[in-house]
């Protein structure tokens, strides 16, 4: 899904936020300005404005704010004297939410980014839903949700969402198809713990 050369260093594709990081991020703007030169490549913020559906000064800003943490960085190669290129410094993020036990502010930029995470997949889910008896019968049977219940402890969750991690990686990381039909496809990996006792 996210566009990625196989043959770069992992340590450049894979960042452990930090406090600073996460509180920078907690913004609806940043979050998709992230994500959006993750999945689609390098870009200017007037280019980047248009795709977003904002205004240009608003990107440069959230852009630069995204820089001052490292989460973006300017593409040296595509920039020049009167135009600035972007691009995210890493393809992926991840953290433990208990990195922030003790850095409250830290800790409610997590769970705006994890609602924000869950408010994506619903629209996300919606737009799709409302459009797939236009799509072909290969899409419609091969996208969709599931869902499933399993005993599990925190060991072997942790250990479960590594071994389907490990997978997307997989396909992340192969040669993209040359498939007419080939697009991005959002994959949503999550598991949270039922709070009542009924299987």
């Amino acid at each position: 899904m996210e566009s990625t050369s196989p043959d770069r260093p992992v340590e450049q594709r894979r960042v452990h936020l930090d406090g600073r990081q996460v509180r920078t991020l907690a913004h609806p703007l940043r979050m998709r300005l992230l994500g959006s030169l993750r999945v689609d490549g390098p870009a200017t913020a007037t280019a980047l404005a248009e795709r977003l559906s904002t205004n240009t000064g608003a990107t440069s800003y959230h852009l630069r704010q995204l820089a001052d943490v490292g989460l973006v960085t300017e593409d040296p190669d595509r920039g020049t004297s009167r135009q600035r290129w972007w691009q995210a410094a890493h393809d992926v993020s991840d953290f433990e939410p208990t990195d922030f036990d003790d850095d409250p502010d830290a800790r409610a930029a997590v769970q705006w980014i994890q609602g924000d995470q869950v408010r994506v997949m619903a629209e996300l889910a919606e737009r799709w839903m409302a459009v797939e008896h236009h799509q072909s019968r290969d899409w419609r049977d091969a996208a969709g949700m599931s869902d499933l219940v399993l005993p599990l402890d925190p060991t072997r969750l942790r250990a479960l969402s590594a071994d389907l991690w490990e997978v997307l990686m997989r396909y992340r990381d192969e040669a993209v198809t040359e498939a007419s039909d080939a697009k991005p496809v959002h994959v949503f990996l999550a598991g949270f713990p039922r709070l009542d006792d009924r299987w």
